[in-house]
């Protein structure tokens, strides 16, 4: 048990279902650290969403405890007040998140409202936008912009608030292979700052490159390890309907050649 809490945040033997409906999570337990970089990974409907929603407090177990540096979090709104200072969840789509009429006012709107300063307000809303590359968009209208600026001004938003746990559902889905590169490229480096990220995606590719270990969801339970160890293996990605990634299924092909004497 002292695995589970040793983490910024963690989930304690949690499982979760919704009303009326079918358990969604059953004992689950895990701890998330400083800088480490996980990738979320299980078919639809496995609980990946669910699952983020716990660890932001959007959502309350049905057994179990969701914890911050080892204490349980309670129900009542200054805990969750406390939780969601310290934990940023970034929604699939970002027009669900985007409130403010300019890029600087939705990027300010987190840290305003924390009761900040205006210079540090106006402070960690330039870092934020420097670090997703939009500072040149700050008094566009965010929907006068395309899909992918959109998520770059949700996810600064949340970046703005220096949470130490990070978590994004899909960031990458709708992106071009451009802009997947450079969001990954962001997220490592909030991580290497100390940040730790969550990356909920169906794909396995992007898991591959970017994540150093995951979760894989099925059944109600999750299953965590190195990535590269997890996702070369065929029960795990059968379980979870999970495809090949191709850096595993190029390790797979290279590793069926064998040389005759007279090749080598």
């Amino acid at each position: 048990m002292a695995a589970v809490t040793a983490g910024v945040l963690a989930l304690r033997d949690v499982g979760f279902a919704y009303p009326r409906g079918p358990r969604v999570l059953d004992g689950v337990s895990l701890a998330l650290g400083p800088g480490e970089r996980i990738a979320l990974l299980g078919a639809n409907g496995s609980g990946k969403t669910t699952l983020l929603r716990l660890l932001v407090g959007l959502a309350t177990p049905t057994t179990g405890s969701l914890l911050l540096d080892g204490a349980a979090v309670g129900t009542s709104r200054a805990e969750r007040t406390r939780l969601r200072t310290r934990v940023q969840m970034v929604l699939q789509e970002p027009d669900d998140q985007i409130v403010g009429a300019t890029v600087r006012a939705d990027v300010s709107f987190g840290p305003a409202n924390l009761g900040l300063d205006r210079s540090e307000v106006v402070a960690r809303v330039d870092e934020a936008m420097a670090a997703l590359g939009i500072a040149d968009l700050a008094d566009r209208t965010p929907n006068h912009l395309s899909f992918g600026q959109r998520k770059r001004v949700s996810i600064a938003g949340a970046v703005a608030m220096r949470p130490r746990v990070l978590l994004l559902d899909e960031a990458t889905a709708g992106l071009d292979p451009r802009a997947v590169e450079e969001l990954l490229a962001t997220l490592s480096a909030l991580a290497e700052a100390g940040t730790a990220v969550v990356l909920a995606t169906h794909d396995v590719d992007v898991a591959w490159t970017w994540s150093h270990e995951s979760l894989v969801l099925g059944g109600g339970t999750v299953r965590r390890g190195g990535t590269h160890e997890l996702l070369a293996d065929d029960d795990v990605l059968a379980g979870a309907r999970l495809t090949v990634p191709w850096g595993a299924a190029v390790s797979r092909a290279l590793n069926r050649i064998v040389l005759r004497p007279d090749e080598v």
